[in-house]
């Protein structure tokens, strides 16, 4: 309670300085500077490939504004995005009803989806080092290789400046959980660097106060949901002359968290619709990224960048027969467990300037994929309580590929994009090759008026998980396909305003699943989703920003019978925000989202598919930051759910009630 009347202090003091603080120059922040060395570079100077697709762009100051933390929250607000929480207690990013392991994440160049299963965590990539998000929703490039059905993430971190920069923050919130961040970077002469590290940790989410507690879940604070991460990140640059750019980036994370159980128990079945109840917890995790880049001029016409990886994730991850997480060894099922996964790699993207005729872009690369496990699962009997099965396995592919992008711009006012590239996955058991294909065209109708059009066919193998996991695994497995069909107008309002209208059409072939009757991965037929995201912002003063978004998606699960859309996927999305920047340096956020028409299935041991829907719901966040001396020194206060909204993402599994924190950041 104390804790949350010196937060309300807070938020009342920074409302109060608008008129006790002198007046502060009016100003407008500038994005951090970009390390886009290890970036996939699919544009040359003019606007080429992306100018015909659905991209959309989240800067530095976005992510400061909103008080985003992670990746996750960064980004939620976007069309076409969904942010679901399920069993595993990660937030999953879903583009246009595509999962996380259709979406490619790119962290500087770097893959940083699974080896295991190609998804991946986005709370472990803190916000603080973030310079720039590019999503690509739908048909992105295909220099982006294989795998990304939904879409792109490709994330672009910090560069150092001229000079010496630096920052110290610190954030507290409900049940003493706290956020601490420091950076520092600078730029002199012929290098650059930028360092930064943060820790924090939740100790529970607090269950909203409308949440009607149960047998398996009381109200208060939500049980099993803490986590505590720190995280480590460093680049440096070299840049001898203009035509030649050399560049390191690393990164290390480290933590703990635990995997909330379901608030239904149910265990003589009579709900169709609810799990088993699983006592699971990641106990320890431990992972870094190493990427070496650099970047030549051969020409004023040619150039050629490349850059070599390392991505590696432990885990030690436990299934636990008892809600004290004491014990695996009572019941049949419980496991210990330890996985690792790492991806290794090597890229080269030679560029070509053809003038008039265009741009030329190649991408040639190679990945190997490991994923070793051992460990221990229970086969435990009510006479034979301690007996084990072993859980060890080694298992790796490697991928290969060869993308070619050509960009022309016949007319003035009309572009051009065409692009192949086939993709081989080389297994002890088998090989496959596979390929993708891309066309767009824009065209402005008017000096503020841009039309656009692209189709892309896409291509995913099969993970190792997919193919080898020792309970769900599959190897015969095939590729998973999806042709996208996408158009869009843009159009530049008065009032320094814009808006934009895309529909698309996507066709997804053989997407995996489990199977409900073996419990084994299958090949799904066919899966459509049809959509329109609608999307517009306005500046009509100067120091007010709106935002407004809506997004439409029907899914239909044509290969199953008694699904007709895909479970968990809204068909109604409606995003707002807003900010004022006053002159004295006192800036209010709000943004407020709505989902809606959300559907979900009986669980696999139901004989007769039922279907039953998710209560809609709104979320409503609030944060509020002063600038003192000069903008040197921050004070913020917020409330993520502000009006403590109940509400769940997955059947079961009620997410967390308002939560309120506050904060301050020094500079140098």
């Amino acid at each position: 309670m104390k804790k949350k009347m010196l937060l309300a202090t807070l938020a009342v003091a920074c409302g109060a300085c608008q008129s006790c603080l002198p007046a502060l120059a009016a100003e407008t922040e500038e994005s951090a500077s970009l390390y886009s060395l290890g970036e996939v570079v699919v544009a040359g100077e003019g606007e080429g490939v992306q100018a015909t697709q659905t991209m959309y762009t989240v800067s530095d100051r976005d992510i400061k504004v909103k008080g985003a933390r992670t990746l996750d929250e960064a980004i939620s607000l976007l069309p076409g995005v969904h942010v679901r929480v399920g069993g595993d207690g990660v937030p999953r990013i879903d583009i246009r009803g595509f999962r996380t392991r259709h979406v490619v994440l790119l962290l500087d160049g770097v893959p940083i989806n699974s080896a295991l299963d190609q998804q991946f965590d986005p709370t472990i990539i803190p916000s603080e080092n973030i310079a720039e998000i590019k999503l690509t929703a739908g048909a992105s490039s295909v220099l982006y290789g294989q795998g990304g059905l939904g879409g792109v993430i490709n994330i672009i971190t910090k560069k150092g400046t001229k000079g010496v920069q630096g920052a110290v923050s610190a954030e507290t919130g409900d049940h003493e959980d706290y956020l601490t961040r420091a950076s520092v970077s600078g730029a002199k002469g012929k290098y650059d660097y930028f360092v930064s590290a943060s820790s924090s940790r939740i100790g529970a989410y607090p269950m909203a106060g409308d949440f009607r507690p149960t047998s398996e879940r009381g109200g208060g604070y939500r049980k099993n949901s803490d986590h505590e991460r720190n995280n480590v990140f460093g680049s440096a640059g070299f840049t001898p002359n203009k035509d030649l750019s050399v560049g390191m980036t690393m990164t290390y994370s480290q933590g703990k968290y635990g995997k909330p159980t379901s608030a239904i128990s149910d265990p003589l079945g009579l709900d169709p619709f609810a799990s088993p109840q699983k006592f699971e917890r990641i106990d320890a995790f431990e992972g870094y990224s190493l990427q070496l880049a650099a970047d030549y001029a051969l020409t004023d016409r040619l150039s050629v960048r490349g850059w070599a990886f390392v991505n590696r994730l432990d885990q030690h991850d436990n299934l636990y027969d008892n809600g004290n997480f004491n014990s695996t060894n009572l019941v049949s099922g419980s496991f210990r467990e330890q996985v690792a996964t790492s991806i290794k790699g090597a890229s080269l993207q030679p560029k070509y300037d053809l003038g008039r005729l265009g741009k030329l872009a190649l991408s040639l690369a190679v990945e190997g994929d490991q994923w070793r496990n051992s460990g221990v699962i229970s086969t435990a009997t009510p006479t034979a309580p301690n007996t084990f099965e072993s859980l060890d396995a080694d298992r790796s592919l490697a991928l290969y590929s060869s993308s070619i992008e050509y960009e022309f711009a016949p007319l003035p006012r009309l572009g051009l994009v065409a692009g192949y590239g086939h993709y081989w996955q080389i297994r002890d058991d088998v090989n496959s090759n596979d390929y993708s294909a891309l066309a767009g065209v824009f065209y402005d109708l008017y000096a503020d008026t841009r039309l656009k059009a692209s189709f892309k066919r896409s291509v995913r193998f099969p993970s190792l998980g997919d193919l080898y996991d020792l309970t769900k695994g599959n190897p015969s497995l095939a590729n998973e396909h999806s042709r996208t069909w996408e158009a869009g107008v843009e159009q530049k309002l008065p009032g320094n305003s814009v808006a934009s209208v895309t529909g698309f059409h996507t066709t997804a072939n053989n997407l995996i699943q489990n199977d409900q009757a073996t419990g084994k991965g299958m090949n799904l037929s066919e899966v459509r989703f049809t959509g329109v995201e609608i999307a517009a912002s306005t500046r009509f003063l100067e120091h007010l920003l709106l935002r407004a978004s809506y997004s439409y998606l029907d899914s239909q699960d044509l290969s199953r019978a008694g699904r007709d859309q895909q479970q968990y996927t809204p068909g109604d999305k409606v995003a707002l925000e807003g900010r004022y920047d006053f002159d004295n340096g006192f800036s209010p956020y709000l943004s407020f989202v709505y989902l809606g028409n959300q559907y979900f299935y009986t669980k696999n041991s139901v004989a007769v598919v039922q279907k039953a829907k998710l209560n809609d719901y709104s979320i409503v966040n609030l944060k509020l930051s002063q600038k003192l001396w000069g903008n040197k020194v921050t004070v913020y206060a917020g409330a993520d759910n502000l009006l403590d909204t109940d509400y769940e993402s997955s059947y079961g599994l009620p997410q967390a009630g308002r939560f309120i924190y506050g904060g301050v950041e020094f500079r140098l």
